[in-house]
């Protein structure tokens, strides 16, 4: 398929082309059905507890145990990703998905509604390092970040229709509504092309040329991409596959400190308590939990936009930065209302969602870019996992922080705000502009230069 104009006037391997697009959009419609997952607990908390006679405790374990699936799917992501390809693991995670929502549509007890929580969490699990994986492997180097940052944006997407709708459509056809994305990428999955750099990595020598050749477009010059794809593989298979305990050699220390340090960070920031406790949060302050949700649905699309567009323009590490500094003084802001007992949470609130949603998928992005392919599998899947363990801890402990001081729960969030941005800042290496092989090696070679 032709390169797209707009993007790049060169025919170099380095120009995005509609394959490329076409198979970014299958991709990401994974990450549509996990947001709506997100936000669903919220709107259908009062639907799900007057229909099934749930009890307080017995909706908690409903909300909390889409984490727990997610641990566990982060656990087994990378490695049934790199024995099966990841488009075929894309495929397995959204069929697991499509069921999990049909048993909460068609519930009758509780059990029914764990289970398929349960099920969309484990295949969220999976979808939280298989998509942001493919997308970086398949897109070119100008443009990866873009790309890659359609995970969060469509994830947002979902989260935002869950919280817009609702609160006025019955929980089982929300339920029912998250089924489309998952099926749209059953479909889509038979017409895009498997990753390039697993196709090298399994020895498959004539797909690969031929996938890289149409990700590039039929006049675009692959070779030196090519070589390089080649060359770093190589020398990345001449050490073992790594084994979770082989990670913690010298030689991947930064990018383990880099890919857990900023998912610890950005959990421990209140990302995934404000996602899933936004109404309760607001209803604490005085105001209408429903009307604040739809404000925060409206608010954070423009924002995670925002981020997408900037992504391979000002770069990940001033994003990043930029987006701490502003959760930190964001939830200062939440924490002085509750603390002075000032109505003006939902101005604080708006101030803080444009941060929170872009710290929210610069990590995936930056995740997905500084991995050796031998480790990615291994690393990859800790990182997730890290993530989705953070995300219980944080979720389950939430509502006892507020009961402990709602002041003092955001003061604390905006101190881990405020730590984030000296990491970034020390730490996080620029990726932009960068090809997976050049980031991965300076990042090996910038830490021997420290020892």
């Amino acid at each position: 398929m032709a390169s797209l104009p707009s993007m790049r006037n060169s025919s170099g391997s380095d120009a995005t082309t509609a394959v490329v697009v076409f198979s970014t959009l299958v991709a990401v419609s994974g990450s549509f059905c996990y947001g709506i997952a997100v936000g669903y607990s919220s709107p259908a908390e009062a639907g799900i507890m007057e229909d099934l006679g749930l009890s307080i405790a017995a909706y908690s374990v409903f909300g909390s145990i889409m984490t727990i699936g997610g641990m566990l799917g982060a656990i087994l992501s990378g490695k049934i990703a790199d024995i099966f390809g990841r488009r075929n693991v894309m495929w397995l995670a959204e069929l697991i998905c499509t069921l999990g929502w049909l048993a909460i549509a068609f519930a009758k007890d509780a059990l029914w509604l764990d289970s398929g929580r349960l099920l969309i969490g484990f295949g969220a699990g999976i979808i939280s390092y298989v998509i942001p994986i493919y997308v970086a492997e398949i897109s070119p180097k100008d443009f990866r970040g873009v790309f890659t940052a359609f995970h969060q944006l469509m994830n947002t997407f979902g989260c935002s229709l869950a919280y817009f709708f609702g609160n006025v459509i019955p929980w089982r056809v929300l339920a029912l509504i998250g089924v489309i994305p998952c099926v749209l990428q059953l479909i889509g999955l038979f017409f895009i092309p498997e990753s390039p750099r697993w196709l090298v990595k399994i020895g498959n020598e004539k797909e690969f040329e031929t996938t890289l050749q149409n990700l590039r477009g039929k006049g675009a010059d692959i070779s030196q991409e090519a070589a390089e794809i080649r060359d770093h593989i190589e020398i990345s298979q001449k050490h073992s596959e790594a084994r979770l305990l082989n990670l913690f050699q010298r030689r991947y220390a930064n990018s383990l400190i880099i890919g857990v340090g900023l998912m610890l960070l950005q959990q421990f920031g209140g990302a995934s308590a404000m996602a899933y406790y936004t109404s309760s949060i607001f209803e604490k302050a005085g105001a209408s939990g429903s009307i604040g949700s739809r404000g925060i649905a409206i608010i954070q699309i423009p924002a995670v936009i925002t981020s997408v567009l900037l992504m391979d323009k000002a770069g990940r590490k001033p994003l990043l930065m930029i987006s701490a500094c502003g959760m930190a003084f964001g939830c200062f802001l939440i924490g002085l209302s509750f603390y002075l007992k000032i109505c003006h949470l939902l101005h604080y609130f708006s101030s803080y969602v444009p941060e929170l949603e872009s710290l929210a998928g610069i990590p995936f992005v930056i995740m997905s870019e500084i991995f050796p392919i031998n480790v990615k599998a291994s690393a990859g899947s800790l990182v997730i996992l890290i993530c989705w363990s953070c995300s219980w801890i944080v979720t389950y402990t939430f509502n006892f922080m507020m009961q402990w001081s709602s002041a003092g729960t955001f003061f604390i969030f905006s101190g881990i705000g405020f730590f984030t941005v000296l990491f970034v800042a020390k730490i996080v290496p620029e990726t932009k502009g960068r090809t997976l092989e050049e980031i991965q090696d300076s990042i090996i070679t910038s830490f021997a230069g420290l020892r």
